[in-house]
């Protein structure tokens, strides 16, 4: 190992008189003294370009709030199925059960993981695969094909058929204790495996604990369920004894296992554009699809979303929301934060290298619902439906600038018709693994 260089006592000095002959320093360091690092760095003048008017904008329901949780991939998927029951209902306001798909999905990541832990049981603790399968455990977050395996396998149902619970809506004490479960189970898995005993048994024995704190936490999933609402005319309507899939099936029908396609804008050497990628051990329903990437540059990727949006549907996507954003205000933009001129440094990496090297990565998924175009038919700002609560920005709606978005949106999904011939083969071939930490698995985290 090359030998460490250390910083001597006469370099610190010329930083630091470097410092106080820098009248921005001074400035900074009177400005940071009761305010935030963004608050300081906010540019008032960028809001001219944020205004909310957008040359495409859906017409879709009020917004929805996951509260302290990270079920965003989960609410911002049932906030694309369920325009398709109001628009089949004639509603103006609805809601899917977002506590019913985390619970399904809290259930099929511990045996996912359970089973993980026995496909590995001859590698040590210390294994990095084995590391990273235990750190992480069981979270909130999710992926695109996570989303499908759960309703292919146990279909949707209405809010009002399962509605939130105080652990579904505050997740974090609850997590901890079901990891604290599964490691326990984990450790007794592998010195069963160890010593040559039976291990069906126990994982199923252990499954049926899962089961049973998800409904202490969650409540009972539903077989059946009546449906009951009022169209915007007033009329009352019901529905009796419907099955989640009979539902869905009636008033969603959406194909989306064979309808939509997850693409990705990852421009790093290790992924190649016009080829496929899945993440290794990274799921919920074991034997659902894996989670697979389509890798597009920008460009074809922003003309997909916005052919999508034109036919008047909404899309689902990922982005890195830690990034230049102001909450209050529902904006994210380049336009609005000016760190450079501020702090008198370049702090601008490139989108690949800032992957790479772990600046940047997908933490929050919500959907698309207007776009704003140039002259030359360019995308300059983004209409996005959040699930934060309609306290902030537009009601709860948010924007993003042109630029902003190329730099921090890595994934959207996107109906193979909107898809060249040449796209959809590529898309079709066999997938590149990528490893469980890779970038491109984090908002499953």
């Amino acid at each position: 190992m090359e030998k460490f260089e250390g910083i001597s006592i006469e370099e610190i000095g010329g930083f630091e008189e470097s410092y106080r002959k820098d009248p921005l320093c001074r400035a900074m360091t009177n400005a940071l003294y009761n305010q935030s690092v963004n608050d300081a760095a906010f540019c008032h003048g960028g809001l001219a370009k944020a205004q909310t008017a957008y040359t495409i904008d859906l017409k879709t329901l009020p917004v929805t709030n996951q509260k302290s949780s990270g079920r965003c991939w989960i609410f911002s998927a049932l906030n694309v199925l369920r325009e398709r029951v109001a628009k089949t209902c004639d509603l103006e306001q609805f809601e899917l059960s977002q506590n019913y798909m985390a619970f399904w999905d809290k259930f099929e990541k511990a045996n996912y993981i359970l089973e993980s832990i026995l496909q590995l049981k001859d590698r040590p603790t210390d294994d990095r695969v084995v590391c990273h399968i235990l750190s992480i455990g069981i979270q909130d977050g999710g992926q695109w094909d996570m989303f499908v395996n759960l309703v292919e396998k146990y279909g949707v149902i209405p809010k009002s058929a399962m509605e939130e619970t105080f652990q579904s809506s505050n997740t974090r004490a609850m997590n901890q204790l079901l990891n604290t479960k599964l490691r326990r189970d984990a450790a007794l898995l592998r010195k069963a495996a160890a010593e040559g005993r039976e291990t069906r048994g126990m994982k199923q024995e252990m499954m049926g604990e899962i089961y049973r704190l998800l409904c202490m936490c969650f409540g009972v999933p539903p077989k059946t369920f009546d449906f009951e609402f009022r169209d915007k005319d007033r009329n009352y309507h019901i529905d009796r004894n419907l099955t989640p899939h009979g539902f869905y099936e009636k008033y969603v029908g959406m194909d989306l296992a064979g309808d939509y396609i997850s693409i990705i804008n990852s421009p790093t050497k290790d992924k190649p554009f016009g080829r496929s990628y899945t993440v290794d051990y990274i799921g919920n329903v074991a034997e659902g699809r894996p989670v697979r990437y389509y890798n597009l540059p920008m460009e074809e990727l922003k003309k997909l979303i916005v052919k999508q949006l034109s036919d008047g549907e909404p899309v689902w996507f990922g982005s890195d929301v830690s990034k230049m954003g102001d909450r209050k205000l529902g904006v994210w933009s380049t336009d609005c934060f000016d760190f450079e001129g501020s702090f008198g440094m370049d702090f601008y990496m490139e989108k690949g290298d800032s992957l790479d090297y772990r600046e940047s990565a997908m933490n929050h998924a919500m959907v698309i619902t207007g776009v704003c175009l140039d002259e030359q038919g360019e995308p300059t700002k983004w209409k996005i439906e959040n699930s934060w609560s309609d306290e902030n920005g537009d009601k709860g709606y948010y924007q993003m600038n042109g630029d902003w978005f190329d730099r921090y949106v890595y994934q959207a999904v996107i109906n193979r018709k909107y898809l060249t011939e040449t796209q959809l083969q590529e898309a079709a071939g066999e997938p590149f693994h990528l490893d469980p930490w890779d970038p491109m698995g984090t908002l499953a985290d």
